[in-house]
């Protein structure tokens, strides 16, 4: 803000408000002002506020904090799009893969049971074949929602 950069810049340069004041021809009441935030100088006297404090007119009046905070947060919510799109499709594809895998196992099982007895008869795992099936198919549905509703 302009009232503390006044403020800053008058302590940098060792100046009492009274001495700043007679400097650039106003009263120490109105650098009080100034300072305070209550009242803003006029173009020509922060012409004067620059030339006292040797600095520009855009470095004294330019809110440099703002305008690097803009420039963070779009460089953020553009950093942060890409990777929460790209979760997002990955999640929803994840999702859609294993609610497919499961209906046609489900299909699979009700058409051709000799099929299902295949798969469990060539898993070489404690858990039959098509308990394996069903928790790949559970697991990637568990990660798509995982990667959907993932706050970052």
């Amino acid at each position: 803000m302009l009232s503390e950069k006044i403020y800053k810049f008058r302590r940098k340069n060792g100046l009492s408000q009274e001495q700043l004041a007679e400097r650039i021809g106003v009263s120490r009441q109105a650098i009080s002002k100034w300072e305070s935030g209550t009242s803003s100088p006029e173009l020509e006297k922060l012409l004067e506020l620059s030339k006292c404090f040797n600095i520009t007119l855009d470095e004294l009046v330019r809110d440099e904090s703002a305008g690097r905070d803009e420039n963070e947060i779009s460089q953020n919510s553009e950093g942060a799009k890409a990777p929460k799109a790209i979760d997002l499709k990955v999640g929803i594809a994840l999702c859609l893969a294993g609610a497919i895998c499961l209906i046609l196992f489900g299909i699979m099982m009700v058409t051709s049971p000799s099929a299902t007895e295949q798969i469990n008869a060539a898993s070489m795992v404690t858990i039959n074949g098509s308990g394996v099936i069903l928790i790949l198919c559970v697991l990637a549905m568990a990660m798509g929602l995982i990667l959907i509703v993932r706050k970052k």
